[in-house]
C-alpha cells in the first residue's frame, strides 16, 4: 500500500513522506506571503526545522521563527509571540511541532487581530462568538509528533500560569486551512516521546469511542484509530525509522482529534489539571490514568469495549482490553502511577475541583462526582 494522499476531511491535508517540500505551495494556498514559523525550543535547532526554514526562504517566504514556547504553552508565550508576529508584520502562521508548538501557533494566528484578551475566548457557552472572525489570520499546520492531533483541531489548550489551570480556547476558524503530515519529520522522536504522544492518540480515540454522545462517524473513526495505535505504536517505539509505522501513527493522531468531537472523558479531566499543576507530559499522563478510568467507567462501557476488543483482535472482551492497556503501557515503559510520574505531594482538593470543572467531564460515560472522582485520583496516585 502506498501511504500518500490528498484529503479534505476534516481540512485540506497533504499526507505522505517528503511532503514538507510543498510548504511554499501550502502557504500560497492559504494566502500567506510572509508567515512566521512557530515551534518549541526543543525543535528550534533541529535539522527538520532548519530544512523547513530553508524551504520557506527558497520560496520567497523568508525564514521568520518564533520558538519561545513552553511544553505546556501559556499566556506569556502568547504575549511574546504576538509581539514578534506584529513587529514582523506577518500575515500567517506555520504551526510546527508537537502539541505545544501547534497550539501556540494557532493561538497567535487567532489573536493577531483581536482586541479582547485571550481568556475572553475560553470554550464556555458561545464565548467564541466574541471573536472577530475576519481578523483571524491563516494557519498551516505541520505536526512533528503523532499524538495530539492539534493539526486538525479547532481549539488550543493554553495554561493560565497565574491560576495553574489549562484553558481551552475555541473558534471554528482556528482549524488550519492546510495540514502537511510528513512522517519523515517524526523519525527522530525519542522513544519516550513516541510512547507518550502515541498513547495520547489512543486516549483520544478511546474516550471518543466510549463517550455517550451520538456521533457515529466519530465512533467509526475512533475504533479504527485505536487499531492503528495497537498495531503500529510498538513498531514506531522499537524502530524510530520505521516509516510505515510512523505514517500510520500520524493518521491515528489526526483521527483521534477528529473523533473527539464526540467527546472526551475522565482521562482528560484528570490529566489537564495534573499537567497544569505538576508539568507532566500530557500523553504520558493520559496513559498512566487510563486503566483506573477504564475500571471507573466499567459498568457503562463493558459492552462497548467487548465489541472494540473483537474488532482489535484482543481476546477476552472488556477484561482482555483492560489487560492489553496494562501490557502496552509496560512495553512502552510508561510509569505505573502518578507518583512514579513525579506527581508528589499533590493538592488533592485542588486537583479534584479542577477535574470536575474540566469540559471533558461532560463526555464521560459515568457521572463524575466529588466522591467517586476523589477515589479515582487517589487510585491513580497509588497504583
Amino acid at each position: 500500500m502506498q501511504l500518500i494522499g490528498n484529503w479534505s476531511y476534516p481540512t485540506a491535508m497533504k499526507f505522505g513522506a517528503g511532503r514538507i517540500a510543498e510548504i511554499t505551495e501550502a502557504c500560497a494556498a492559504s494566502g500567506m506571503k510572509k508567515p512566521m514559523l512557530v515551534t518549541d525550543r526543543g525543535l528550534a535547532d533541529l535539522e527538520i526545522t532548519k530544512r523547513t526554514l530553508d524551504l520557506m526562504e527558497a520560496g520567497g517566504l523568508g525564514r521568520a521563527l518564533f520558538s519561545d514556547v513552553d511544553p505546556n504553552p501559556n499566556e506569556k508565550n502568547v504575549e511574546a509571540g504576538l509581539k514578534a508576529y506584529r513587529e514582523g508584520a506577518h500575515d500567517g502562521v506555520i504551526a510546527f511541532g508537537g502539541g505545544s508548538g501547534l497550539d501556540l501557533g494557532k493561538m497567535l494566528a487567532f489573536m493577531a487581530g483581536q482586541t479582547r484578551q485571550l481568556w475572553d475566548f475560553e470554550d464556555i457557552g458561545d464565548w467564541w462568538t466574541r471573536a472577530d472572525a475576519d481578523a483571524i489570520h491563516p494557519i498551516v499546520a505541520v505536526p512533528t509528533t503523532a499524538g495530539t492531533g492539534s493539526e486538525v483541531g479547532r481549539a488550543s489548550v493554553i495554561t493560565n500560569s497565574e491560576t495553574q489551570e489549562k484553558k481551552i480556547i475555541f473558534h471554528p476558524k482556528v482549524l488550519p486551512s492546510v495540514v502537511i503530515c510528513d512522517p519523515e519529520l517524526t523519525t527522530s522522536m525519542p522513544p519516550a516521546i513516541t510512547a507518550g504522544t502515541g498513547m495520547d492518540a489512543f486516549a483520544h480515540c478511546l474516550e471518543a469511542y466510549c463517550s455517550p454522545h451520538y456521533h457515529p462517524m466519530s465512533q467509526g473513526i475512533a475504533l479504527e484509530g485505536m487499531r492503528l495505535v495497537k498495531d503500529y505504536l510498538p513498531r514506531a517505539y522499537a524502530t524510530g525509522s520505521d516509516i510505515e509505522a510512523r505514517a500510520h501513527m500520524m493518521s491515528a493522531a489526526a483521527m483521534g482529534a477528529t473523533a473527539f468531537q464526540k467527546g472526551l472523558g475522565a482521562i482528560h479531566a484528570l490529566s489537564h489539571p495534573i499537567g497544569a499543576m505538576h508539568h507532566t507530559h500530557h500523553g504520558t499522563t493520559n496513559a498512566v490514568v487510563m486503566q483506573p478510568v477504564l475500571r471507573f467507567n466499567e459498568t457503562a462501557v463493558r459492552d462497548r469495549l467487548n465489541q472494540a476488543a473483537a474488532y482489535l483482535g484482543i481476546a477476552g472482551g472488556y477484561d482482555g482490553f483492560y489487560d492489553f492497556i496494562g501490557e502496552l503501557n509496560a512495553s512502552l515503559n510508561i510509569p505505573k502511577s502518578l507518583a512514579d510520574l513525579g506527581v508528589n505531594n499533590p493538592d488533592i482538593d485542588r486537583l479534584l475541583k479542577d477535574a470536575l470543572n474540566d469540559p471533558s467531564t461532560g463526555g464521560n460515560p459515568v457521572e463524575m462526582t466529588e466522591e467517586n472522582t476523589r477515589a479515582l485520583l487517589i487510585e491513580c496516585l497509588e497504583m
